[in-house]
């Protein structure tokens, strides 16, 4: 009797699959537009973006508006000025709320659940109720119009979802690990820094995304901060050196644009693997 090998049928997608897919799609590209749009603007003269309309093609290329947006408009000043800022705004948010998550998980103190409470009540603060204060208390600390200020500004913030997301991970790490470590004579930062934020991958590169988007992108903070002080203006605040009176650079004001929202593009895509992960395994905890 001889083996008969039967091979599984395809099914074929429904036509409610079908559907779903194509009104999907068709989402997909109405989103993707804009910024296609805008990447084509980029390479067009100001004439030819009123002219042209919708449509994408530039008919004669040119690369003038990124000459403009990082020479003449001093992108290339605003672009250092926004990595330094925004860099060590990472730095502080990362230790601020990775110690914070790890003393919350791993001690138990007076006063625990009231810290606790009041920072999940500051989910609730609007942010821009912050502001005033935040700009009285750098004046009077001398720190108005100062880039130390305006980092600061950046990293005081609650950063709430980070801080128990750091918290959720110590709790499922095991304590024998710092005990470990202080049987070797190792201390409290000593153990947190060698030990036990090391394993905090996924949890750090999802604060690091989210402080990146949230630095990089503010507006307002950078605005005030350096009013009276234009050489430390960041991307954000640089874009409005394309509307002057009546007259907009709109194909500069593309190009400059697109020069702020690569790195974000770059360290989402280096960083999603991890941040799916951090974001997963805030959720599970």
């Amino acid at each position: 009797m001889s083996n008969m090998h039967m091979t599984p049928s395809r099914r074929r997608p429904s036509a409610g699959v079908i559907v779903s897919l194509v009104v999907l799609l068709a989402l997909a590209l109405l989103w993707v537009y804009p910024f296609v749009w805008m990447l084509a603007a980029s390479f067009k003269t100001n004439q030819s973006i009123l002219s042209d309309g919708l449509r994408l093609l530039p008919q004669q290329p040119t690369v003038a508006a990124y000459g403009r947006a990082w020479y003449e408009a001093q992108f290339n000043t605003y672009f250092m000025n926004s990595v330094i800022t925004t860099a060590a705004t990472i730095l502080i948010v990362v230790f601020r709320c990775a110690t914070s998550g790890y003393v919350l998980a791993m001690y138990d103190f007076r006063g625990k659940k009231l810290i606790e409470a009041v920072l999940i009540v500051t989910f609730f603060v609007p942010t821009g109720t912050m502001l005033i204060p935040t700009v009285l208390m750098s004046r009077n600390l001398g720190l108005l119009n100062t880039r130390i200020g305006l980092i600061l500004a950046l990293a005081g913030g609650g950063q709430v979802a980070s801080i128990f997301m750091y918290k959720g991970f110590f709790r499922q790490t095991p304590r024998e690990l710092v005990e470990a470590g202080e049987i070797d004579g190792a201390g409290f930062l000593r153990c947190f820094l060698l030990i036990m934020l090391p394993l905090t991958g996924p949890i750090t590169a999802t604060t690091v995304v989210m402080t990146f988007m949230g630095a990089w992108n503010n507006f307002m903070l950078p605005l005030v901060f350096t009013f009276s002080n234009p050489s430390l203006r960041t991307l954000p605040v640089g874009m409005m050196v394309f509307s002057k009176g009546d007259m907009v650079d709109y194909s500069g004001q593309c190009a400059a644009a697109l020069l702020s929202i690569a790195p974000i593009v770059i360290v989402y895509v280096f960083c999603q693997k991890y941040f799916v992960s951090g974001i997963a395994g805030a959720i599970k905890s």
